[in-house]
């Protein structure tokens, strides 16, 4: 049995009468008293009565906090947020579910959290469930029938190494741990498209976050436009899918990327920052003398692993480049290594500096910093350094990216 009103076994009929008894006192604060609703929060704990009762609770508290209730009417993101944060909602699926847009590849990461606070983000990631709930609700009056759960398109295409800043990243976990939290059984089913060769990573990097269920209405389509347009067109009609996706959808001025419901971003203007960089918690430090160098040895066993890494130096500039050498823990000379990212100086002192490298090839990849040019002052900087995987459970053929029309679930 599936869970849903109309296809309960006995037992769950029984437990969602329980549930509905248990928590008669909060009924009146949530945004929706039938069967369909208190169902969701069942099937999300698989009809535990006491884990869903709890989950509930845990959610008039946060709705509370947000004031969720008000948040579409009676608040406004900051203006950077408005314009740059790419996306929105586009048309219903062939079941009259509304369709959410996220586009990656326009998006500047770093020029928003520069712009806007970390608070700010989740919250307008509340406002677009609350609305996207609002939307449901008037499908179904429209339909007479129930819509509770919305298809979603992730536009990755562009998806690069900026994109997993770690700032951004934690962000990022942080909203789908609250989406998972308080919008139980919300996602019908979420489209990847595009998907370059980058995306295992960045996946890997956000999957704990998400619950099996979820993961499983995931699906990943590769960068052939025929395989994911014809996949999109099964369950959208075309005169609500976008053109530039497939469909015929466009603005009344044409434009086959209807702009006025999807926000197209670009690079965030640096007159909107508020800040010069985002604190950073650095899991270590170190000293490097004056006139020497210090190094640290990374292995990589496989090719499509990234490196990452940010640090700030105390007092001065320090040097910084990356190496590949041969053996492990043999210490050479940067001229006896082969250089990956030329050396050169950073004003770590008066902006944290962060980047990262898609290792090409396995091997040891040496992370350096020059304080040989300073004759007087020792350097203090404070760094953390990550190496991140693709999808584990993926082929090698995988890791170097979805295949041109391929597509599949993880």
């Amino acid at each position: 049995m599936s869970g849903r009103v109309g296809d309960l076994s006995p037992k769950q009929a029984e437990a969602l009468e329980q549930f509905r008894e248990r928590i008669q006192d909060i009924l009146p604060q949530l945004p929706a008293q039938h069967d369909h609703f208190l169902l969701r929060w069942l099937r999300a704990r698989n009809f535990n009565i006491q884990k869903a009762e709890a989950m509930l609770r845990k959610h008039v508290d946060f709705r509370k906090h947000v004031a969720a209730d008000t948040i579409t009417t009676e608040w406004q993101p900051p203006e950077v947020i408005e314009k740059y944060l790419s996306g929105g909602m586009c048309g219903y699926d062939r079941e009259g579910s509304p369709i959410w847009y996220d586009v990656i590849g326009p998006m500047d990461p770093k020029g928003l959290f520069l712009s806007a606070s970390k608070q700010d983000f989740i919250k307008s990631k509340i406002r677009d469930c609350e609305k996207l709930q609002k939307e449901c609700d008037l499908q179904s009056e429209r339909l007479g029938r129930n819509i509770e759960s919305i298809t979603m398109i992730y536009d990755v295409e562009g998806l690069g190494l900026k994109h997993l800043w770690k700032p951004a990243i934690e962000t990022y976990g942080e909203i789908l741990s609250m989406f998972e939290a308080n919008y139980p059984e919300g996602l019908k089913r979420l489209f990847v498209i595009k998907a370059p060769k980058l995306f295992p990573v960045a996946y890997n990097l956000v999957k704990h976050f998400l619950s099996e269920i979820t993961r499983n209405k995931i699906v990943i389509l590769g960068g052939s436009s025929a395989n994911w347009q014809e996949v999109l067109l099964k369950h959208i009609d075309a005169e609500e899918l976008p053109a530039v996706y497939g469909g015929k959808l466009t603005d009344p001025d044409g434009d086959p990327s209807c702009r006025t419901l999807l926000h197209m971003a670009g690079t965030v203007p640096t007159s909107f920052y508020v800040r010069d960089s985002v604190k950073v918690d650095y899991e270590q430090c170190l000293t490097v003398s004056r006139g020497s160098t210090e190094q640290m040895e990374y292995e990589i066993l496989f090719p499509g692993c990234v490196l990452r890494w940010q640090f700030a130096s105390e007092g001065a500039d320090i040097g910084f480049g990356v190496f590949m050498k041969a053996k492990k823990g043999e210490w050479q000379k940067a001229g006896q290594m082969q250089e990956v990212v030329p050396s050169q100086r950073y004003n770590a002192h008066l902006v944290p500096e962060d980047g990262s490298l898609t290792c090409p090839q396995p091997g040891v990849y040496v992370l350096r910093f020059d304080n040989t040019y300073s004759i007087f002052q020792t350097k203090r900087v404070s760094f953390t350094v990550e190496v991140l995987l693709p999808v584990q459970s993926q082929s090698s053929k995988d890791q170097d990216g979805p295949d041109e029309g391929t597509s599949r679930q993880l």
